[in-house]
Formats: structure tokens, C-alpha cells, sequence
């Protein structure tokens, strides 16, 4: 499986990018991913230019292709004016809104005070779930004070879970495909299995 992490990092080094990595590690233990990392502000010129002109550039081309073609994505910005950057709605304006219908995104902020929290609630979630991605119910924020208090690791590692949970699932009810299959899809139709979204969070929850 591939998980790809988009970070809106700035700075150097970014606590947008180590909350993603530590999301990413945790993820990748439990599902044995591998993990990719594309880092926006490489693309932001790219970004732009695909604005003006319509064809993004090479290396933007290639995080396209990495993030639509990901099991899984892991989601990072840092918070601006109570929201998520511009360059990363930007990152996600120039993809194809049908391209992450239906793929497990687990979503993370960094900010400067736990006030701004509720950004995932009322910005990355509402976005993605416009994209129709499948959004992991919990999401990490990241304040200031939070690295190295206690708290953060166990956010990690439930958001974590419930990703791998998900990538895992989807990935062992994707039907086997042989030569067949390409030539004739009309006589496999019984060989999918359609999961509800409320088995699966079920799934993932402890046993009592």
C-alpha cells in the first residue's frame, strides 16, 4: 500500500512536516505502508503558473499523480486566519475534484494556540468531504504546547489506527483482477464487495 503525506510546511524545519511524519510513521506500522512525503512549498510556483496557464509543471504533475494514486493520504497545513493556507487549498484546487472521491484521508493542523483547534471541524473537513474523500473521524491539531505534553501521542495514534484501519480494509476488498477482467468487465459484477462506511469505523472501534 502507499500512503502519501501532504505537508503546507513553510518554515524549516516545520512542525507541519514533523506532525505529518509522525502521522505517517504511525500509520505505516500498522499497515505496513510506504510512505511518500510531498512538501508544498517546493510547488507553490508550479501551483501558481497551473493557475495562469492550466498545465502544471513537472514536479507538480508528479505530486498529482502521487496523491490521486495514493491508499491513503495524511493531510497536514499550518493554520492562517483561523483556516487552512492558501497554498494548500491551492495544492487541492488544480486536482481533479472526482480524483479522491472515496480514498481514506486522515487530516492534521499546527497553530500557534489550541483556540484554533476547531479547524479541522469547520475547514478540512467540510473540504474533503466536498472532494468526497472517506475523512477518518478523529483528526490531530497540533498547538504549540503540545509537543511533548502529554495527549498528542494518543491522538496520533488513534487517528493513525483508524487510517491504517481503513487503507487495510479497502485494500482487502479490492477484487483480484486477471486478464479476463480487463477484457470483459460486465460478467464480474457479483465479485464486489461493497463495505458500508459504518461497518468499517465499527470495525476499528475497541471491543467492550
Amino acid at each position: 500500500m502507499k500512503l502519501v503525506v501532504v505537508s503546507a510546511g513553510l518554515s524549516v524545519p516545520s512542525s507541519t512536516r514533523l506532525l505529518g511524519d509522525r502521522l505517517a510513521a504511525a500509520a505505516a506500522e500498522r499497515g505496513s505502508a510506504e510512505v511518500q512525503v510531498v512538501e508544498l512549498r517546493d510547488l507553490a510556483v508550479e501551483i501558481a503558473h497551473n493557475f495562469t496557464n492550466g498545465f502544471p509543471g513537472r514536479k507538480l504533475s508528479a505530486a498529482i499523480d502521487a496523491v490521486t494514486g495514493a491508499d491513503g493520504l495524511i493531510v497536514v497545513t499550518p493554520v492562517f486566519s483561523a483556516s487552512y493556507s492558501g497554498l494548500f487549498k491551492s495544492f487541492f484546487d488544480v486536482i481533479d475534484k472526482d480524483a479522491l472521491a472515496g480514498k481514506p484521508v486522515l487530516i492534521a493542523a499546527t497553530g500557534g494556540t489550541a483556540r484554533h483547534s476547531l479547524v479541522l471541524e469547520h475547514a478540512l473537513r467540510p473540504l474533503f468531504s466536498y472532494l468526497r474523500a472517506v475523512v477518518v473521524p478523529t483528526g490531530v491539531y497540533a498547538a504549540s504546547e503540545d509537543w511533548g505534553a502529554e495527549g498528542l501521542d494518543g491522538r496520533v495514534a488513534r487517528a493513525a489506527g483508524e487510517l491504517a484501519g481503513l487503507m487495510t480494509g479497502l485494500a482487502a476488498s479490492a477484487p483480484a483482477m486477471d486478464d479476463s477482467d480487463h477484457s470483459d468487465h460486465s460478467d464480474h459484477s457479483d465479485d464486489f464487495a461493497v463495505v458500508p462506511f459504518e461497518e468499517q469505523l465499527a470495525a476499528l472501534r475497541p471491543a467492550r
